[in-house]
């Protein structure tokens, strides 16, 4: 304990003297300033770099430092592969300071998309000595390389005993309350996201206590977003504090990108805040002359938004719905354009489901029909599994159709159809006008019920809740409207599950409960 209070004071007084500008002559400050923007750039973490990320705010940062770019950190910057950064382990190469921190930072990035190559560097030997390399100077790492240092070690799955791991834990417990609002944040982001560990989530708890404490010291409207995007939902007082921070009170000094930025972070979130009508007028009255200036891509962006919060009024969606207009989405071959597309789909869904007294313009039918990319995606392990529970359970291939793509833009897992009685029809003999080509000609009997079964998985839920996100409680808003009763299937029920009779009695017991509630109407 007494050799870690000497550390800490060592650390502390080696800071004191670097944060005293009188004391450096100012050619000298200006050039640690310069270097330091080079070198923290240079190791970039492997969280994806979205505008108004955490990492984008974090990353940079303009710190200071004590030297110049030397020629180890140009190494660092320019290694393409991991047995690069390892063999600066060897040789002359002496790493100081920051060193073995960033080297891990630009381990993580190389091995972000390469999962199956992460369990063979923490098994190398010049692996676990960076780390021990790490362990003996962790208190001179700086602020902002370490929140970027443990989120690289959750990314490359140290295990939860490992003590180097439990170090920079501990050390960020020790620096708390001198990180900076915006290292918060991204730590507690990094926790809640990338490891679910007990040792992870009681840090996490500490993070959120002090972000609700010190929320007063956001500065910036961009700032406040993104951390109300990132984590303030993993803390209710959080939310509401941040949520009391741009919007109404400075309602008159508030821009249209900022503005932008609030709508599509409640959107996401599926976030209403408490003064909502207040918040949507100022939103409509804002975007009122500014939309059709705005970049197609984000009117259709702010719309859809509005179309997820349900504030979404008739001259918004007429906008977007315009032949004019939607025409530039159509038959797009890039990924921006189809995404785009795909919000367009459900936005003229709302206008169809969620608006009966809407003139138009809608779609039209062409535009409408499922595209081959809406079903051919990677099948994950609760899909195979439900996929495979539904054929057991409808036994004949009539009575049931699994991947049904509807012309709101949203694939059911499964649709059934029951009478009166609670016996499966041949659902295909039946019009169903939530496609986009029917195949059948007959009205359903009287008493029918239409269920639609949809899985909802681990991404699909806001982090450390049951609560979706905005997306799927929008598709859910529209297949209700489209006349289903929902048959949910969450990922935290079914992984509850072991044996094929379990699985089948959960959706026969799901669906009895979803016809009960609605005749209990």
């Amino acid at each position: 304990m007494a050799a870690h209070l000497v550390k800490r004071c060592t650390c502390l007084l080696r800071e004191a003297a670097r944060q005293a500008p009188a004391m450096a002559p100012v050619g000298q400050l200006r050039l640690a300033r310069v270097a330091h923007k080079t070198l923290t750039s240079s190791a970039t973490s492997p969280i994806s770099h979205f505008p108004g990320s955490l990492v984008e705010l974090v990353e940079k940062e303009q710190a200071f430092t004590p030297y110049t770019e030397n020629h180890v950190d140009r190494l660092i910057k320019k290694a393409a592969r991991p047995e690069e950064l390892l063999e600066l382990l060897g040789g002359s190469h002496h790493l100081d300071n920051n060193h073995a921190a960033l080297v891990l930072i630009r381990l993580s990035h190389l091995l972000s998309e390469k999962p199956e190559d992460k369990a063979l560097l923490i098994q190398d030997a010049r692996f676990q000595q960076l780390l021990c390399l790490l362990n003996s100077q962790i208190n001179s790492v700086w602020h902002g390389t370490l929140s970027r240092l443990l989120r690289s070690l959750y990314a490359l799955g140290l295990p939860r005993t490992s003590k180097e791991l439990q170090s920079v834990e501990q050390e960020v417990r020790w620096r708390m309350r001198k990180l900076k609002y915006k290292h918060l944040a991204f730590l507690a982001d990094s926790c809640a996201t990338l490891s679910q560990e007990q040792h992870s989530q009681e840090l996490l708890t500490e993070l959120l206590m002090h972000l609700e404490r010190r929320w007063t010291e956001i500065e910036d409207g961009r700032t406040l977003v993104t951390i109300m995007m990132k984590v303030g939902h993993l803390s209710e007082p959080l939310m509401n504090r941040l949520e009391d921070k741009h919007a109404l009170n400075r309602a008159q000094d508030i821009t249209v990108p900022h503005l932008c930025s609030i709508l599509l972070a409640f959107a996401r979130l599926n976030f209403h805040p408490d003064q909502e009508d207040e918040f949507f007028s100022l939103v409509h009255e804002k975007l009122g002359s500014e939309l059709p200036g705005l970049e197609p891509a984000l009117q259709v962006d702010l719309v859809w938004a509005l179309c997820v919060l349900q504030q979404a009024r008739e001259a918004e969606l007429q906008a977007v719905l315009h032949p004019e207009f939607h025409i530039q989405f159509l038959g797009g071959k890039s990924q921006k354009d189809q995404n785009t597309f795909q919000k367009l789909l459900h936005i003229n869904a709302t206008a169809m489901l969620e608006h009966p007294d809407y003139s138009g313009p809608l779609l039209p039918a062409s535009a409408v029909a499922p595209r081959p990319s809406a079903l051919d995606r990677k099948v994950t392990p609760l899909q195979k599994e439900l996929q495979e529970t539904l054929k057991g359970l409808l036994g004949s291939a009539d009575r049931g159709s699994l991947e049904v793509a509807t012309q709101y833009g949203w694939v059911l897992d499964a649709e059934v159809l029951l009478d009166s009685d609670g016996q499966f029809l041949p659902v295909r003999d039946f019009v169903a006008p939530h496609l986009a080509q029917p195949t059948g000609s007959q009205p359903p009997p009287a008493g029918a019920k239409r269920l639609a079964f949809l899985r909802w998985e681990f991404p699909n839920f806001n982090t450390r809740s049951k609560d979706l996100l905005g997306r799927f409680v929008l598709a859910r808003r529209h297949i209700l409207a489209a006349g289903f009763l929902i048959v949910d299937v969450p990922f935290y029920e079914w992984l509850e599950l072991k044996s094929e009779w379990q699985k089948g009695a959960y959706l026969k017991d799901k669906m009895r409960k979803a016809v009960a509630e609605e005749l209990a109407k």
